[in-house]
């Protein structure tokens, strides 16, 4: 089945798009509270070159107008659905848009993002040059306009790294193509708000799926603009990370970092001084490492840059003290109820008529 023909004509589809190819891809999208950041991502979804054949964007409880603005922007266009999933978890969002889809491949982002308009095309492309593929991750970049946010995505974006086909950063599930039947396989997504991401691409490589890499397929992903932001949500996933028993992977690792400090500490109270700058210096040598590790080919003169180094200095402390906020907040409350704690879904036309449940 051809499925270029069917996008002809709709509202905000570019002149060209949808080529003819074999796969009908799903896009499925969790959000909440997403009013502002929302117009974006739509605007980059309608301008794909390859035209995916629906758009299921599955709200998780917004209190704010998410719902509304997306039926707006989603007007006119019979490819968009809206599922209401009640106070879902991006978890939950993407097994109920998952199982919403009707096509055999769905495509994961995020609000918070914008595709490239070639985003989707290339992943496919992956596909058709490989047909024995059945997941392809894609490339993203941190959206940082101001300096703050660029010292951010030094501190905690993750380095590009050699992949087939050329340098990426990934897997992140929100620059992915997934075949249906492997979402099926794995048991889908874990019922939580953070790491259920991390939990599900485990589980596709323990299955063995044969995956591919996409490093010209792009999104960018909007960073926290400030310190108090990037604390709060840090603090969040660090939370939800210890509910989700992940502790092995982050937390412990800072803290036998932070266990040395306080040994240094005592030895500075019953020797020197001194022995405070050790801990100190290992601040500055672990963001000095992820400055290096960002250098990507710059010069020395970006590399020597004390403001930018400072700042990544404090944005690494901030994410050490948020862990452990986090951690702290998971160890004295209990989680909350999961797989359905929200009601049924209710999925909506773009017009706002009810179209069904589950």
């Amino acid at each position: 089945m051809e499925v270029a023909s069917s996008t002809k004509g709709v509202p905000g589809v570019p002149a060209g798009a949808g080529r003819p190819s074999a796969l009908a891809v799903a896009v499925v999208v969790p959000v909440r509270n997403e009013e502002q950041s929302l117009p974006a991502l739509v605007a980059s979804l309608r301008a794909q070159t390859f035209a995916p054949s629906e758009i299921v964007i599955v709200d998780g409880g917004s209190t704010d107008a998410t719902v509304e603005v997306g039926r707006r922007l989603a007007g006119g266009d019979p490819r968009f659905r809206i599922i209401e999933a009640g106070a879902a978890t991006p978890g939950r969002g993407r097994n109920v848009g998952t199982a919403a889809a009707r096509s055999e491949w769905v495509a994961y982002t995020d609000a918070g993002i914008r595709v490239e308009p070639t985003w989707l095309e290339r992943l496919v492309r992956e596909v058709e040059r490989d047909p024995a593929l059945e997941v392809v991750y894609g490339n993203y970049e941190p959206l940082a306009a101001t300096p703050f946010e660029r010292a951010a995505a030094v501190a905690y974006a993750a380095p590009k790294q050699e992949r087939p086909g050329g340098r990426m950063r990934g897997p992140f599930i929100a620059s992915s193509l997934v075949r249906r039947e492997v979402w099926r396989r794995v048991g889908g997504f874990p019922d939580l708000r953070a790491a259920e991401d991390l939990m599900f691409m485990e589980r596709v490589a323990a299955a063995g799926c044969k995956t591919g890499w996409s490093p010209t397929a792009t999104v960018w992903w909007q960073l926290q603009p400030t310190l108090a932001r990037t604390y709060a949500r840090f603090a969040l996933y660090s939370k939800h990370n210890v509910w989700a028993g992940r502790q092995r992977f982050w937390h412990y690792g800072v803290a036998r970092l932070y266990a040395f400090a306080l040994v240094c500490f005592a030895l500075a109270l019953a020797h020197s001084p001194w022995w405070l700058a050790v801990p100190a210096l290992g601040l500055v040598a672990r963001a000095a490492k992820s400055v290096w590790r960002h250098r990507e080919g710059r010069g020395l003169r970006w590399l020597l840059n004390p403001a930018r180094l400072l700042y990544v200095v404090v944005i690494t402390l901030t994410l050490d003290l948020a862990t452990f906020a986090g951690w702290a907040q998971a160890l004295l409350s209990r989680p909350p109820a999961q797989a359905g704690a929200g009601g049924p879904s209710v999925e909506r036309r773009p017009d706002g008529g009810r179209a069904g449940a589950d």
